[in-house]
């Protein structure tokens, strides 16, 4: 009679057929109980109720059209398969279309359900719209198609139906029919157009994990480093970031954009390189990036974009842990303020930079006040944060004070696609849930129109992309949403009746808190934020360095470390680690001791620049650690000196230095920015002061003067004793010369210098005195050339 029927077209609504099931149930209840005391074995009616999980699996792959109207032909395919050891036989796959659902919680609770429940599971439609299986064995799938007129459905009115797809069947241990699997899902049914359509605002989050680090190469055009070249594939065909920016072009979608992101793809599109282990290895993607770049500045003209903060810095973190250590939140103000001229730069579109949007929509006090303080008037929270008692949906915008407007996203529409939807069945019953509970939304209130904001996940998977892009399409012929923006949303009148109280700390999920950024991470932050400050001041191209390491601060905060603890810390230390370097490689040269003898001198010392680029504001102190024995710069105990050095470029500075006692002298030499920090590690050496007092130089300078006289006094002497020796020479010689008589002639014909008397007559006529044997030594001797002792010498 049922076949009878179906050929003829008088098969009765699923729904009337499973109202009166369930009537004739409750009637025949207590007869029935009466009468299976003494029924040996089940029936095939009572085996309909079977246990909670069947052993057949039905997977729903495919439906479509996903939102039929009456004149469609709905196509369900799919797979049933027996996970059980038995063969399955006498199998028949069947449609159930249940009764019209009337609240959204109801659509919940068919989604949690799990195997076949007589009587809450509705009849199967039957006849020639079911598939046969005579035999399934054991571990074996099998394919299906079912294909049914809309109209066969007899749906009574626009609504939800739960449709359920099943497989009824024998096994060799229970040879009776049972329902042996099910799966169920949604049919939403709006033939006509509502006459208060949803306004359905749907954000497209492009967000990636950091990928740049704080390091540049050393040529003009500061060739960027990457931590590695993973970004390449989210970007390239087939990747997240790619299938984001294909499918988003034809939706009605508002763009919610990372500065970061566009950053790191921009730089990508010049020469740039990738850490490999110990080393650097070019990057070979610019292509790639060029050309996502390109589409997708393609996909926005025209559209609503909001630029989140740069790198998207976790509020929540900041709230909880950070907004105590200074300067924490200024960054967050920075990193707002550079989001707008990061994207209008590369896209050519103007965004919107007044929007915050917290991990998860996830709120509370504080939250709130850290969002706002960067400039925001407009926090993305959602309905499991944002409770409102209400049997309805309500406008997802409410002013909560301040100028400042909670935009309320749908907790279920928004977590809709965060499982893993690589199966298609996954996918399928995810992309009809979605559809579903935005009829049930716009049917709750038929007489009243109210805007709805979905805020999917942030870094959603291709495949999720995909089944998001899917669910948008289903809603494209606008029978009960039309598409918002979510600026034009945000204006939308709020509901009076919905709540406008900011959620307190103690309901913040814990789940969460544990996964936030600790107050030791935003320690780092500050270190590596204040080393910077005491950096930059010296440099005379600071430009060079300020933006890589700020831009890596804005990226140490932000909300992709979630769940990544080990990996956040790393990069935080890295970016430290890599300033510190640089900073190091302009320090002072160490110095050996230093030997001063005499009273004054000049103590040099050498600052070396490794960097390419000059410095300059740098003071060199240099204090003595004992001035009364060595003093600085005309007498004080510590002397300043400025330090300007070209890169690549050592200079030596300097100090005048006067000694008052021997002795050792210990000396400290430390730089300092020109506000007086100190930079860098201080050195120390010792001067080993060998100096010659006043006491003895007056009597070196008595013995001297004594000996000046002796020697003048000598010489007088001598002089007058030579001038009488020659007198009594030349007497002599008158006398032996009257004696020689004849011999006078011979002496004249010979020389001079043979004459007796003419070698000392001649050296009396010179003025010079024969050596004598008391004659003393040189008043001084030539200072010696070789070295004073060890350690070096000080410029005199």
């Amino acid at each position: 009679m049922a076949e009878a029927a179906a050929i003829q077209g008088t098969v009765p609504s699923p729904a009337r057929r499973w109202l009166r099931r369930t009537a004739s149930l409750a009637v025949a209840a207590p007869l029935l109980a009466g009468l299976l005391q003494g029924v040996p074995a089940p029936t095939a009616a009572a085996a309909e109720t079977s246990d909670s999980s069947g052993p057949v699996d039905v997977s729903v792959d495919t439906l479509a059209p996903t939102a039929p109207v009456e004149s469609d032909t709905l196509t369900i395919t799919g797979t049933v398969t027996n996970e059980s050891k038995q063969a399955v036989t006498d199998a028949t796959v069947d449609l159930r279309v249940g009764p019209r659902m009337t609240s959204r919680s109801e659509i919940d609770d068919v989604s949690d359900r799990g195997g076949y429940r007589d009587g809450r599971d509705p009849a199967p439609l039957g006849g020639s719209y079911s598939v046969r299986i005579p035999s399934l064995g054991a571990g074996l799938s099998k394919d299906f198609t079912l294909s049914v007129p809309v109209s066969k459905l007899d749906l009574d009115d626009a609504g939800v139906y739960q449709l359920g797809v099943s497989l009824t069947g024998r096994t060799a241990g229970q040879s009776y029919d049972r329902v042996l699997g099910i799966e169920r899902t949604f049919l939403p049914y709006q033939p006509e157009a509502a006459e208060k359509k949803t306004q359905l605002t749907y954000l497209w989050p492009l967000i990636s994990t950091a990928h740049v680090s704080a390091e540049t190469g050393a040529n003009v055009q500061q060739t960027p480093v990457f931590e590695n070249d993973d970004l390449a594939a989210e970007l390239a065909p087939g990747g997240r970031l790619h299938e984001m920016v294909a499918l988003g072009k034809d939706l009605p979608v508002t763009w919610v954009i990372d500065p970061d992101l566009l950053a790191s793809v921009n730089a990508m599109t010049e020469p740039y390189t990738v850490k490999s282990g110990t080393t650097e290895v070019p990057g070979r993607n610019q292509a790639v990036a060029e050309q996502w770049l390109n589409a997708l500045e393609k996909a926005v003209q025209g559209r609503k974009v909001v630029a989140l903060p740069f790198a998207d810095p976790d509020l929540a973190s900041l709230a909880h842990h950070g907004k105590e250590v200074p300067g924490s939140l200024s960054h967050l103000q920075q990193a707002t303020a550079l989001a707008s001229t990061t994207v209008e730069t590369i896209l050519h579109v103007k965004p919107s930079t007044d929007f915050s949007w917290p991990v998860d929509g996830a709120v509370d006090p504080s939250i709130m006040a850290v969002a706002t303080s960067a400039g925001a008037r407009h926090v993305i929270a959602r309905s499991d944060s944002f409770r409102d008692d209400l049997s309805y949906t309500p406008t997802s915008a409410r002013p909560i004070g301040g100028g400042t407007t909670a935009v309320v996203t749908d907790a279920s529409l928004s977590k809709a696609f965060q499982g893993d939807m690589i199966r298609a069945e996954s996918s399928t019953l995810a992309v009809q849930e979605f559809l579903a509970q935005s009829l049930a939304i716009t049917l709750e209130l038929p007489e009243d129109q109210r805007s709805v904001v979905v805020a999917p996940q942030r870094m959603p998977t291709t495949s999720q992309a995909q089944s998001m892009a899917a669910a948008l399409h289903g809603l494209s012929a606008q029978r009960w949403t039309e598409p918002l923006d979510l600026m034009a949303a945000t204006t939308v009148k709020a509901d009076p009746d919905a709540s406008k109280r900011v959620p307190s700390s103690r309901s913040y999920p814990k789940k969460l808190r544990a996964q936030e950024l600790g107050t030791d991470a935003f320690d780092q932050m500050k270190t590596t934020r204040d080393e910077l400050d005491d950096f930059k001041v010296i440099l005379t191209a600071p430009d060079r360095v300020v933006p890589p390491f700020t831009n890596a601060i804005s990226r140490e905060m932000s909300a992709s470390w979630r769940g990544q603890a080990p990996s956040a810390a790393l990069y935080r230390n890295e970016v430290l680690t890599y300033l510190r370097s640089l900073t190091a490689e302009v320090q002072l040269i160490d110095k050996s001791d230093l030997l001063l003898s005499g009273r004054s001198a000049t103590i040099p010392v050498t600052v070396q620049n490794k960097l390419l680029q000059g410095v300059d504001g740098l003071v060199l102190r240099l204090t003595s650690g004992n001035k009364t024995r060595l003093k600085l710069n005309g007498g004080e105990a510590v002397s300043e000196l400025p330090v300007k050095i070209d890169g690549g470029h050592s200079q030596s500075v300097k100090f005048t230095a006067t000694a008052n006692a021997n002795g050792q002298v210990p000396m400290t030499a430390q730089l300092y920015t020109a506000d007086g920090t100190p930079y860098g590690k201080p050195m120390t050496f010792t001067v080993k002061v060998s100096e010659i007092t006043p006491t003895v130089m007056l009597v070196i300078a008595g013995g001297v003067l004594l000996l000046v006289l002796a020697g003048v006094r000598m010489y007088s002497q001598r002089k007058r004793a030579a001038a009488r020796n020659a007198e009594a020479d030349a007497e002599a010689e008158a006398e032996a010369e009257a004696e020689a008589g004849t011999d006078t002639e011979a002496d004249a014909d010979a020389g001079p210098e043979h004459r007796p008397g003419a070698e000392a007559a001649e050296a009396a006529s010179d003025g010079a005195e024969p050596e004598q044997p008391s004659d003393p030594t040189p008043d001084t001797g030539p200072e010696s050339g070789d070295p004073s002792g060890p350690g070096e010498k000080v410029d005199r």
